[in-house]
């Protein structure tokens, strides 16, 4: 088992990871009903995009000698109406410790071979912008 949810009340979830035991909060939107006090679940997943991109990046900037540090993305999470669902996710990510065209087309690459990236549905659109300094 990877986690544990517990229903708080109030459109509000605890979830545990059993094997750190960090805790996430998550709430309902305002748009939808909540309080929006933290990451909706929909919130979660456009997040957790991002950081799996960065992640696969990151192993393979480790492969070639490069440090991404200090590297930032900022998301943007649009929903559907009807159904109401993800319908895109915005990622512009600030990348910073590349100078090689040949390194940042390698690292563009493998972050769109995340596992996240690769699980989403197809009907999302996934709209991905690498700015490098």
């Amino acid at each position: 088992m990877t986690s544990k949810v517990t229903y708080l009340g109030d459109l509000r979830t605890s979830s545990i990871h059993l094997q750190s035991r960090n805790e996430i909060i998550s709430d309902a939107p305002i748009d939808n009903n909540g309080k929006g006090e933290a990451f909706s679940p929909t919130d979660t997943v456009a997040n957790a995009l991002a950081s799996c991109m960065m992640t696969i990046m990151g192993i393979k900037a480790r492969d070639l000698n490069l440090d991404l540090k200090n590297t930032t993305a900022e998301v943007t999470k649009i929903m559907n109406a009807e159904p109401r669902r993800i319908g895109a996710i915005e990622i512009v990510f600030d990348m910073v410790g590349v100078a090689e065209q040949k390194n940042r087309t390698i690292l563009e690459r493998a972050a769109v071979t995340c596992p996240v990236y690769l699980s989403l549905n197809d009907a999302i659109e996934k709209r991905i912008t690498f700015n490098w300094k």
